[in-house]
C-alpha cells in the first residue's frame, strides 16, 4: 500500500521592523523643574530652557531620562553652562534648537519616536533639530568663556538696581515679617535642593544633632529635609516645587511674593487649608530666607545647595540673583556654606575628653570599693572567686 505523502506548509514568520532612534513616552513642559515631578526612567522630555543649568541636567538624569529635545539653545554663549556636558556625559541625547511647534504637536504622554534629531508621532514628523555632541558642546562652552566678561558687565547693572529697589530691606530689614518661630540666638539650617544637597546634609548630621539648628527648607528643600529623616520648622518660597506632604507636614509657611504683593502660592495654601505668612521681595527665595533669620536673630545661618560663587549665580537663568550676591555681603560672617561647617565641626566633646572621663570614672568606682564596707565585701568576693578560678586551672595540669 503506497502512502502519499502530505505536505505541510511551514510556518512563516513575521519580519519585525525595528525602527531607529529611542521610542518611548513623551513628557513635555515649558519648565524643567516641574517636568521632573513626573518624568519616568526611559522617557522622552521635551523642554523650553534656555542654557541647561547644572541642578536640571542632574535632576534630569537622576530621573532616568533617555532623551531631551530642547526647541531652545541649550548653550546660548552667555556664559558657560555645565548643564549640556552632564547630560552626555550620563549617556542622555541632547537634541537642542528643536522647532518651537512641538509644544502644539505632541502632547504629554504621546508616544513618540526621536532619531537623528528629528521627532516623530504616529511616524509623522513633528519636528526636528540638532544633535549635540561632545565637540559641539565644547565649541559652544569655549565661545561662551570668550563672552563671560559681557555677563559680568550685565551682572554689576542688575545689583546696582537690585541696590535702587531694595535698599530697605537689604540695610533697615524693613518689609521682614513676623514670624511664630524663635530663631533668636538660635543656629538656622537652609536648604535649598541645588547643588550636593544630599552629600551636604549627610554631612551635616553630627552638627545636626548636636546644636538642633531650625530647620528651614526652599520650595524643594523642605522635601529634601524629609528625603534626609528630618522635619522642616519653616518652608520659604513660591511653593511651586515643594509637595503637598512637607505643606501640611506643621511647619511654619512663609509665601514669597511679587514686589507688588500678588502671591500665587498663596491660594495653593488655602486649598490646603493652611495659613501662611506673605513676604512681599523681588529677591529669590533662598536670599528672603536667609534674611529672615537674620532679622529674626539667627546667631549662625549655615545654608545647603545655595549658590556661592558667579559662575553659579549665573547658572541660575536669573537677573535676579544679584540679590543672592548682595544678601551674603550683609549677612557677612554670620553665612556659613554647608562644606565649610562639614569640614570644620568637630564635636565638642573630643575624644580626650571622653577617654579622661573614661579614666576618671574608673578611678572613682575602685576608690569607692576600696574605702567603702560594702565594697570591701565586694571586693573580698572577687578575691575568692579569683583564687577559685586560679585553683582550677592548676588542677588541670596537676
Amino acid at each position: 500500500m503506497k502512502v502519499s505523502s502530505v505536505r505541510v506548509p511551514g510556518l512563516r514568520r513575521r519580519k519585525v521592523s525595528v525602527l531607529p532612534g529611542v521610542t518611548a513616552t513623551a513628557r513635555i513642559d515649558r519648565r524643567t523643574k516641574r517636568l521632573t515631578k513626573r518624568l519616568r526612567p526611559g522617557e522622552v522630555a521635551i523642554i523650553d530652557h534656555v542654557d541647561i543649568d547644572r541642578v536640571s541636567a542632574e535632576a534630569l538624569v537622576a530621573c532616568g531620562v533617555a532623551v531631551v529635545v530642547n526647541v531652545a539653545a541649550s548653550v546660548s554663549g552667555r556664559y558657560p553652562n555645565l548643564g549640556p556636558q552632564i547630560l552626555l556625559e550620563a549617556g542622555v541625547t541632547l537634541v537642542d534648537n528643536a522647532t518651537p511647534d512641538l509644544f502644539e504637536k505632541v502632547r504629554d504622554g504621546d508616544t513618540v519616536r526621536v532619531s537623528d534629531g528629528v521627532v516623530y508621532v504616529d511616524e509623522e514628523i513633528a519636528g526636528k533639530g540638532e544633535v549635540m555632541t561632545a565637540e559641539t558642546v565644547e565649541a559652544a562652552m569655549v565661545e561662551a568663556r570668550a563672552g563671560l566678561s559681557v555677563q559680568i558687565e550685565a551682572f554689576t547693572v542688575n545689583t546696582m538696581e537690585y541696590v535702587r529697589r531694595e535698599r530697605d530691606l537689604l540695610i533697615d530689614g524693613v518689609g521682614v515679617p513676623d514670624i511664630r518661630t524663635k530663631l533668636d540666638g538660635r543656629h538656622a539650617l537652609i536648604v535649598v535642593r541645588g547643588y550636593h544637597y544630599k552629600e551636604d546634609i549627610a554631612a551635616l548630621r553630627p552638627y545636626i544633632r548636636e546644636y538642633r539648628p531650625v530647620m528651614i527648607g526652599v520650595d524643594g528643600g523642605a522635601d529634601a529635609l524629609l528625603e534626609a529623616g528630618y522635619r522642616p520648622d519653616i518652608i520659604v518660597g513660591d511653593f511651586d516645587s515643594v509637595s503637598d506632604e512637607a505643606l501640611t507636614g506643621g511647619a511654619e509657611l512663609v509665601v514669597h511674593a511679587y514686589p507688588d504683593g500678588r502671591a500665587p502660592g498663596l491660594d495653593r495654601v488655602r486649598k490646603l487649608g493652611r495659613d501662611a505668612v506673605v513676604f512681599p521681595a523681588a529677591a529669590t527665595s533662598e536670599d528672603i530666607a536667609m534674611l529672615l533669620a537674620d532679622e529674626k536673630g539667627a546667631s549662625l545661618i549655615v545654608a545647603v545647595g545655595t549658590h556661592a560663587t558667579l559662575v553659579e549665580f549665573l547658572d541660575k537663568g536669573r537677573s535676579g540673583m544679584a540679590s543672592t550676591f548682595l544678601t551674603r555681603l550683609r549677612l557677612g560672617s554670620k553665612l556659613i556654606d554647608a562644606k565649610g561647617v562639614s569640614r570644620l565641626y568637630r564635636s565638642r566633646i573630643s575624644a580626650a575628653s571622653l577617654l579622661l572621663l573614661v579614666a576618671t570614672t574608673i578611678v572613682t568606682i575602685g576608690v569607692v570599693l576600696f574605702v567603702s564596707p560594702v565594697g570591701k565585701i565586694w571586693l573580698d568576693g572577687a578575691q575568692d572567686v579569683w583564687n577559685g578560678f586560679i585553683f582550677w586551672v592548676v588542677g588541670l595540669f596537676s
